[in-house]
């Protein structure tokens, strides 16, 4: 049996399966980064979502770790390397929320264009702003697609319903099958001329870190609109905010930051620019689907916590972020 640590709210579901499997199930919500490191130490596995930091102090603390299990898609918050360098497995759910975040980009794609909660907020508040809010059409507008992965081609199916024009930047995709999709694919400072919407679907590394920052931003249009709902970083907060004020960039709508949740003296927050960011609480994957009756956490935590399970069982599934060796099983019978 596995003592399993868990630090963020999981689907009751999943938490059962492991209990089903005849792990000790440790749930310990909101720890500091100390309260991690004291709670870790004994723990063979430990599941995690976007706000706990499994850093190398964490890991190296954590003496009888074998496997981390990410309920999610993003492995930013995890120490992957120094993991491996440990013998220690990480798993995550990297198909698991794929719909929910192309639809939450949809939902900011029109929020941005039609200016909904502006609008929304000014009617509440007894204001009628009609011509103030007025909005812009998607049909004939180009959308700039950064990254065209999984997320970025149901994004561009859905787009292209609507009558956008449809350009892409990844240098991964061959032109054939972005054709495919009806999409062009460009290089990046051509997405960031033509495009009037921008919306990136891209992993956080240190290529894609910052990827979107202040150069980028006075090669756009001025109307141009920004999205994200990949991860945080991958847009210079900072940058987006100052392009916001001196015209470079017309409006944002952002559900990822570089630091959750959100500070209060962000620069994202500043009142000079308030009603041209629209800012979600990272809950692009928090959507509930009707297929099987279940909701995107379910199926995080499902397929997270079964590579978890698999790894304990000494049996290597496809949801390892990494392979860097044989565990022990006679330690948890």
């Amino acid at each position: 049996m596995a003592r399993v640590l868990v630090t963020e709210e999981i689907a009751e579901s999943g938490l059962q399966k492991l209990r089903s499997a005849g792990h000790d199930v440790d749930v310990r919500l909101g720890l500091s980064p100390a309260d991690l490191i004291q709670a870790v130490a004994g723990a063979h596995a430990l599941i995690i979502r976007s706000a706990t930091k499994v850093d190398a102090t964490t890991l190296e603390a954590a003496r009888d770790l074998v496997v981390v299990g990410r309920a999610g898609i993003g492995l930013d918050n995890v120490d992957v390397a120094r993991a491996t360098e440990l013998g220690v497995m990480v798993v995550n759910a990297p198909v698991s929320n794929i719909l929910s975040a192309a639809e939450q980009t949809m939902a900011l794609l029109l929020a941005q264009a039609r200016n909904i909660p502006q609008a929304h907020a000014a009617l509440k508040a007894g204001k009628w702003e009609r011509s103030k809010w007025e909005g812009v059409e998607l049909h004939g507008k180009t959308l700039g697609i950064v990254g065209l992965g999984k997320i970025g081609a149901l994004v561009a199916q859905r787009a292209l319903a609507f009558g956008m024009r449809l350009i892409a930047y990844d240098p991964y995709i061959s032109d054939e099958r972005a054709r495919h999709m009806g999409v062009e694919l460009v290089d990046l400072d051509r997405l960031l001329k033509e495009s009037d919407f921008i919306t990136i679907h891209l992993p956080k590394n240190k290529d894609t870190l910052n990827l979107l920052n202040a150069e980028a931003f006075k090669k756009t249009k001025p109307s141009v609109r920004v999205i994200n709902v990949a991860r945080g970083g991958l847009v210079n907060e900072a940058d987006l905010a100052e392009a916001i004020r001196e015209g470079h960039v017309q409006g944002a709508a952002l559900d990822v930051f570089e630091t959750e949740p959100l500070p209060a003296n962000s620069p994202l927050r500043d009142p000079e620019i308030e009603d041209r960011v629209r800012l979600f609480p990272h809950f692009a994957s928090a959507g509930r689907v009707t297929r099987l009756s279940t909701d995107p956490n379910k199926g995080m935590a499902g397929r997270c916590i079964q590579g978890l399970i698999d790894v304990l069982e000494g049996n290597y599934g496809g949801n390892a972020a990494n392979m860097p060796y044989v565990v022990n099983k006679e330690a948890f019978r």
